[in-house]
């Protein structure tokens, strides 16, 4: 599919849209180009139906999962037991999925989170299944996914910018990172920023790295400070209802036992080894965690964990802001085929007006051949949305 070969190729992103060759992609593709042309534009195209906007790129607009957190009433012992009264009042989250969703067979082990808050930490609990616990990789800030692990990943405004990842395997070894920009925009990506006073715990039901008999589970537990996911000088503490887009993920790699330790399973041929499962909470329609756009919405609630559930409803800008993100899809397969943005919608075939029964706006776009920028406004309430070139995405 052309959506693959534009953001997210094996060669390029190393399956899990990781590190390293995913800038050089970024470099190449001129993410980085001042201004070339001069000519602005502002078009308007004929009105016209929606419905067929989204054809091909439907992977890319399922409904993202929801999770509401609520207060943990009283201290959280971060000790991989879970055995605290609001641990037991919390919610466990859905099971995991495949990375890109229900065209791919569900995942062979399950996984689940629950989450609580209070005015200092989100505290995180994952629970793993796993029949044979191990991990190798010791050093602060290593690739954590070389080895089987739980992965995290937040955005606490939305924006897909400046956004948090924290990883841990088995063995409780914790790589956390800061991305100014996804790798498809060309980061930077700071491997040196560290979640301070970040607390986590590991708890195993079997015996890590060893091979004799079958293991059960392994539980994550972590307490990460608000201060150290703020920014500015001051702790932003959600308000009730607040909306974070947040995602989990579980690398899974197959393994033989060999001299009784294990090793990956190789490919017979390449002797590589296979490529690894992508498991996560809310399914990214591609091998790529790092489209923010596609992770779930993190909401928190100011009562106590065990008070009624609440329905949260999805963000009503949210409904916009789609139309902004196939745009932007639109307009990498245009540049990846001409070497320009499109400064035209007719040239997305994309219309200038929406008329559905849901949603009536107008989208403008203003494009030089390097850079962009559309708005999409809402009728008759004036609601307005901004994206650009490099896919930060706000409200006006």
């Amino acid at each position: 599919m052309f959506v693959l070969n534009l953001f997210f190729t094996v060669d390029d992103l190393d399956r899990h849209g990781k590190y390293f060759s995913a800038i050089k992609y970024a470099v190449d593709l001129n993410f980085f180009n001042i201004v070339i042309a001069t000519s602005i534009v502002l078009l308007v195209c004929p009105v016209v139906q929606a419905q067929d906007l989204f054809t091909g790129y439907e992977h890319l607009f399922t409904t993202p999962r929801q999770y509401t957190a609520y207060q943990a009433d009283g201290e959280i012992r971060i000790d991989g037991k879970l055995n605290e009264s609001s641990w037991n009042a919390a919610p466990w989250s859905d099971y995991f999925k495949d990375i890109e969703g229900d065209k791919k067979a569900a995942p062979a082990l399950n996984t689940r989170f629950k989450l609580l808050w209070d005015a200092q930490n989100i505290y995180i609990a994952a629970e793993l299944e796993e029949p044979n616990i191990w991990a190798n990789v010791k050093q602060h800030d290593a690739v954590v996914f070389y080895d089987n692990d739980f992965e995290i990943f937040i955005d606490p405004d939305g924006d897909t910018h400046n956004y948090f990842e924290i990883e841990v395997n088995a063995i409780n070894t914790i790589f956390d990172l800061f991305i100014v920009k996804p790798y498809r925009n060309g980061g930077p990506i700071l491997i040196n920023w560290d979640v301070q006073n970040l607390r986590s715990a590991i708890f195993a039901k079997g015996r890590i790295n060893s091979s004799k008999g079958t293991d059960e589970k392994w539980f994550v537990e972590m307490a990460i400070p608000l201060r150290s996911v703020s920014f500015g000088n001051g702790v932003q503490v959600p308000r009730d209802l607040a909306t974070w887009r947040i995602n989990f993920s579980r690398v899974q790699w197959d393994t033989d036992i060999l001299k009784g330790k294990y090793v990956k399973k190789t490919d017979s041929i390449t002797r590589r080894p296979l490529p690894e499962h992508n498991w996560v909470w809310s399914p990214q329609g591609v091998v790529n965690m790092h489209l923010p756009e596609r992770w779930g919405f993190l909401h928190f609630s100011t009562q106590k964990a065990g008070t009624p559930i609440i329905d949260v409803p999805l963000p009503a800008g949210e409904k916009y802001k789609k139309y902004l993100w196939l745009l932007y899809y639109k307009q990498q397969q245009y540049r990846q085929q001409h070497r320009r943005y499109a400064s035209e919608l007719k040239q997305l075939n994309f219309p200038a007006v929406i008329e559905l029964p849901d949603i009536n706006c107008r989208l403008l776009l203003e494009a030089t051949s390097s850079q962009y920028k559309a708005v999409i406004q809402s009728l008759p309430d004036n609601e307005r949305w901004q994206i650009n070139h490099e896919g930060k995405i706000n409200k006006l």
